[in-house]
């Protein structure tokens, strides 16, 4: 069996190619009534289904030509469309002469029995028929179904239209929404770029303004402050001897403000240093440099039984100078807090964290309440008395200094006298290397 199939879409014709070749026809196709015809002038096939809305030659059209033509009057046609639907539109497909009428979409078993009923009952020849429908009647009904669907048609395009119209309305107002943001967003970006350049005028003043402090402080402070110590340590030893108890302890505690006054102003010029000097980044053996400011700080204690223990390996990329002022005042602390603890113990390794590795330094000392974590790394917030440890208040606020500098981020953990834990991490940070030695290295100094 040979089908000629005719639709102006190819999805169209490739899906009943696939119905009707699964059924073993052979397959012809067409893109309109012209070809069509074309095509049946060269071979003879056994059916046809026809889309009906085609361009140059319409369906309509192609069963009126197929039935003129007296070799295809016995030729079955099936009509096969999603446009012309409506009742007039299936009437006028078997007025002109068309043996079966279908909807799109089908399912393949009723195009296969359409085509098997159209293929396979018998038809009455010219004399046996109903007396046909003149050409001109038929050309009638054609015209007037054309000009109601070109009607439709036309009211369908002039809803598009209204749609189109009002869709193009709403475009130019969000195009006129979004031109005013624009202009807003050009006059915000403008203030702001305003604004920092204002606020980096009022920075650099106040860096300029904190240099000038920097400089008076350690030229203008110092010299007068080591004046009143000199002079009250030689009233010590030239008067001492003559005064009375109150005088003595007096002049004794000038002394030491002068000398804690000398350590505050100390303090505030290496913070003052490191928030301005260029860092330098180098691969730094923190463990190493961990053992040797450990050193030098017991060094001044030697009487106190410590245990240190380093975790080997551990290597940053950043500005030696710099993180070694971070090791000093943590193990500093950790040094100083835990000197009223029996079997002191202090700690430096790393650890890992979902964010990457975290250096940590640990003690067994006084610790803090968690309560005012907030204020430790603030300059000259202090947890403790004075009297109970002395200090300046400077040095966790210059830790977190350096670490900010160096893309790092510090914390810590603690409860009042379980120790305390410090965390600081180290942007940019190099993998760990293996050092020579195996093993942690754990002692009493």
């Amino acid at each position: 069996m040979k089908a000629l199939i005719v639709d102006d879409s190819p999805s169209n014709l490739k899906l009943l190619r696939a119905i009707l070749e699964s059924e073993n026809y052979q397959v012809i196709e067409a893109a309109d009534g012209l070809q069509a015809l074309a095509a049946l002038d060269k071979e003879e096939v056994d059916a046809v289904i026809s889309d009906i809305l085609m361009p140059r030659m319409d369906g309509y059209r192609l069963c009126y030509e197929v039935r003129r033509n007296e070799k295809l009057q016995e030729l079955p046609f099936i009509f096969y469309t999603a446009t012309y639907t409506s009742e007039s539109d299936e009437r006028l497909c078997y007025d002109l002469g068309a043996d079966k009428y279908l909807h799109k979409p089908a399912s393949t078993e009723t195009v296969l029995t359409a085509l098997k009923e159209a293929s396979h009952s018998p038809r009455r020849n010219a004399m046996e028929r109903e007396a046909p429908l003149s050409d001109s009647d038929v050309m009638k009904e054609y015209s007037e179904r054309l000009v109601s669907k070109l009607e439709t048609k036309n009211l369908e395009l002039e809803q598009a239209k209204e749609n189109l119209e009002k869709a193009n309305l709403e475009l130019m107002g969000r195009t006129m929404d979004l031109e005013c943001a624009r202009v807003e967003l050009e006059k915000i970006n403008r203030e702001l770029d305003d604004r920092v350049r204002q606020r980096t005028k009022e920075l650099e003043a106040s860096n300029m303004e904190l240099e000038a402090f920097s400089y008076s402080v350690s030229h203008d402070l110092r010299a007068p402050l080591r004046h009143i110590g000199a002079y009250a340590e030689m009233i010590l030893r030239n008067g001492g001897s003559k005064m009375n108890p109150a005088g003595l302890r007096h002049t004794k505690l000038i002394v030491e403000a002068v000398q804690k006054m000398g350590e505050i102003i100390e303090a505030l010029m290496e913070l003052t240093r490191v928030t301005h000097s260029e860092i330098h980044r180098v691969p730094v053996d923190l463990s190493a440099l961990a053992r040797e400011v450990f050193a030098e700080i017991h060094h001044a204690e030697p009487n106190r039984v410590v245990e240190f223990d380093v975790a080997p390996g551990l290597v940053a990329s950043g500005d030696q100078r710099l993180l070694r002022v971070v090791l000093v005042n943590l193990l500093g602390n950790a040094f100083k807090f835990s000197s009223k603890k029996d079997g002191a113990k202090i700690q430096f390794s790393e650890t890992k964290l979902s964010a990457g590795p975290a250096f940590l330094v640990r003690d067994n000392g006084a610790g803090f309440d968690m309560a005012y974590v907030d204020k430790l790394f603030g300059a000259f917030q202090r947890l403790h008395n004075q009297n109970e440890f002395k200090g300046t208040g400077i040095g966790l606020a210059t830790v977190q200094r350096i670490i900010h500098r160096h893309n790092g981020k510090a914390w810590a953990e603690s409860a009042p006298g379980k120790g305390a834990t410090f965390f600081f991490t180290i942007g940019g940070s190099p993998p760990k290397t293996n050092e020579q030695q195996n093993n942690p290295q754990k002692g009493v100094a």
